[in-house]
């Protein structure tokens, strides 16, 4: 092994030839290296080297008996190769040689056919120069001939197309033919333009623009008035002129800009451009007449006028400049809302002293006059309508919550006069003026909750919503309340207006029943113990000592029928209604003792002479008299059936079990009818029956 490694170390590898040595050393060094114990491996290596020997001679020889073979064919392919090579190139001088005689030939034709196809091609351009100096001749000739027979139209439509020409021709080399071309339509455009411009005069003159006058002297042809109307104030003229130009504008000229693919409109434009006028001429106007209260109040009324009909018949933009942006600067506008409220004031003082201030206007109507409003209220909610309409337009919401504040001012001043006038009638809560003012309390109320839902006031609470959040002015409760739409923005004054009607209901209401519990005394004072039975009667009449009561309940309900709207007199017997009910109840019912004939005539009274006074108001009108009614039907009850109800209500209250298929006491009161009265209160109207069997109890 050392004699290995010295070995080893002494090959070198030759790096021009097949190097075995050194292959055989890298073979030893990697298969045994210095391990001795790997001599072992020897047997194994050598029988594997001999396999490896063996296989490599095998390949040997069969490559050894296949080669030949193959390099005879490409040898053979190699010959038949040179020999078409040597055919394709004897072919090829052959042919060269023929070319070659063939072109000395025809060489002298060639030359003479050069100068001839130079001379046509000449010829050719001439000739092409020449048409087009013809085309243009012609369409010249045909300019000249469409403005001879005035022609105009087909006169430019011709030189359009002559331009077009002069475009295909700007990579013409043709200095010249250029150059005339361009002079030609220059020309034609100049004659075309001045042509234009003649008959475009000539036709404005006989337009007479710009129209000054109204619409049917504009007519083609027609001379002009000799004193022709002159609108008086700048506003009016500028409508008028917007209003003659529109039709000329959207026929004529929009037309134009539409087929130039603009996307101006001529008449918003004409208008807008009007209306920059209208601007200036304000700016300078309304300094000069803030403080003349009546000129101021006339300019306000014809701006907005003017504003109305700009965008509601000529269909101005609200993205223009308006003449609201001018009343919106803060002198103008406060001096605005000063004259508004000083006018507004002074319409409140003379409908409120007009005679027919508390006659309805539609009192013969009766579809119409169905919440009998007075005159002077109608009026009044008129006049915060126009309001509105006046600045539902402004341009910002902090201005309209401003003109809001002045309509809620309005309306709290309005109820405060109501509620003097009202106190002057408190002696005569059912006369007609009394009745007109709470007429007139419940129609404001009623028309400013309809308002609260209308879109502008939604609008403005929402602003007004965001003000207050702002400014920190109210609670959270009243800031949710306004967000989540529970409150307007007339609920305070709604809330304020619904407590007068309210008082005004109760004090009439109060005066009714007055007048029912004076009329009433003999009733109450009736022999209820002692009137004859049912059977012992030929036929049952009211009772002589009801009429009275009966009779001022009547006419009081008929009056207040006729004098307040429906709604009103709705809760108005209402209320009355369970008054008396109660008043009869109480100090009738339960305060006398009844017979059998008594308690029959009791009903009788209440069930055929009282009941029906309201049947006119209601399908049921027992059903507002539930004390009556159920104290009737315990009175009325047979013997029987008063003695087990008797038994019923006593084991109730001694808290005894019920014997089996007893009703409870409430089951038992339900089964007659009786569900408003109480267990105590039935059980005193049973000891006020007087006629009861010796049970022996």
């Amino acid at each position: 092994m050392a004699a290995v490694a010295v070995a080893k170390q002494e090959v070198t590898r030759d790096l021009d030839h097949c190097d075995i040595p050194f292959y055989v050393s890298e073979f030893v060094e990697r298969e045994v290296g210095n391990d001795y114990d790997s001599l072992r491996k020897l047997d194994n290596l050598i029988d594997k080297l001999s396999e490896n020997k063996k296989q490599l001679e095998e390949q040997v020889l069969t490559v050894s008996s296949e080669v030949p073979k193959k390099i005879q064919n490409a040898l053979k392919n190699a010959e038949d190769s040179k020999k078409a090579l040597s055919r394709l190139l004897e072919e090829e001088a052959l042919l060269s040689d023929s070319i070659n005689s063939h072109l000395l030939k025809a060489q002298p034709w060639m030359e003479d056919l050069d100068v001839l196809i130079s001379q046509v091609e000449e010829i050719e351009r001439h000739l092409a120069y020449l048409k087009w100096i013809s085309r243009i001749e012609e369409l010249s000739d045909s300019i000249q001939q469409y403005l001879m027979t005035n022609n105009v139209a087909e006169a430019a439509s011709t030189l359009a197309f002559m331009a077009e020409l002069d475009i295909k021709l700007q990579e013409s080399s043709c200095s010249h033919l250029l150059a005339f071309v361009r002079s030609t339509v220059k020309f034609w455009h100049k004659i075309l333009k001045d042509k234009l411009s003649s008959d475009f005069e000539e036709v404005l003159t006989q337009l007479r623009w710009p129209f000054v006058g109204p619409p049917q002297s504009q007519a083609f042809g027609l001379a002009a008035p000799a004193s022709g109307p002159e609108p008086e104030w700048y506003l009016t003229q500028v409508l008028m002129w917007i209003g003659n130009h529109a039709k000329f504008l959207d026929d004529k000229i929009q037309p134009i800009l539409d087929k130039a693919g603009s996307s101006v409109n001529a008449g918003l434009e004409f208008s807008r451009a009007l209306v920059m006028l209208i601007l200036e001429k304000l700016a300078a106007d309304i300094p000069c007449l803030l403080y003349d209260d009546t000129l101021f109040c006339h300019l306000v009324d014809e701006v907005l006028l003017f504003e109305r009909e700009l965008y509601s018949v000529h269909g101005y933009l609200s993205s223009f400049p308006s003449c609201m942006h001018i009343l919106s600067e803060e002198s103008c506008f406060q001096r605005w809302l000063t004259v508004e409220k000083k006018f507004a004031l002074q319409k409140m003082d003379s409908m409120l002293s007009s005679e027919a201030a508390w006659i309805s206007q539609y009192k013969d109507i009766t579809d119409v006059d169905e919440m009998k409003v007075p005159d002077c209220a109608e009026t009044f909610m008129t006049l915060l309508l126009v309001i509105t309409d006046r600045y539902k337009n402004l341009p910002t919401a902090s201005r309209k919550l401003q003109f809001l504040g002045l309509q809620k001012e309005l309306v709290d001043d309005f109820r405060i006069r109501l509620t003097q006038v009202m106190k002057e009638e408190t002696r005569a809560s059912l006369g007609f003026r009394y009745c007109a003012i709470l007429n007139a309390v419940n129609y404001i109320a009623t028309v400013l909750a309809d308002w609260a839902d209308n879109v502008f006031f939604l609008q403005l609470q929402q602003a007004e919503l965001e003000v207050r959040a702002e400014s920190s002015a109210v609670s959270k409760l009243q800031l949710g309340q306004l967000a989540s739409m529970e409150s307007s923005v007339f609920d305070e004054m709604i809330n304020l207006l619904e407590r007068l009607k309210h008082d005004m209901l109760t004090r009439q209401v109060e005066h009714v029943f007055r007048e029912v519990k004076d009329a009433a005394k003999l009733y109450k004072k009736e022999r209820w113990l002692s009137l004859p039975s049912q059977a012992e009667q030929a036929v049952m009449s009211v009772s002589s000592t009801a009429c009275p009561m009966l009779l001022t309940l009547r006419d009081r309900l008929l009056q207040l029928e006729e004098q307040l709207c429906h709604s009103l007199f709705k809760i108005f017997w209402q209320m009355l209604a369970e008054k008396v009910d109660l008043y009869i109840y109480q100090e009738i019912i339960m305060a006398n003792h009844f017979n059998e004939g008594g308690a029959a005539q009791l009903q009788f009274d209440m069930s055929r002479n009282l009941f029906p006074l309201f049947s006119h108001y209601c399908k049921r009108p027992e059903n507002y008299f539930k004390h009556i009614k159920e104290a009737c039907i315990i009175l009325n009850l047979n013997i029987g059936s008063a003695l087990l109800l008797k038994d019923v209500l006593q084991s109730a209250a001694e808290d005894k079990t019920l014997m089996p298929n007893q009703p409870s006491a409430t089951a038992a009161l339900n089964e007659l009818g009786v569900y408003k009265l109480a267990q105590k209160d039935v059980e005193i109207l049973l000891n006020l029956r007087a006629s009861w069997p010796n049970t022996g109890k």
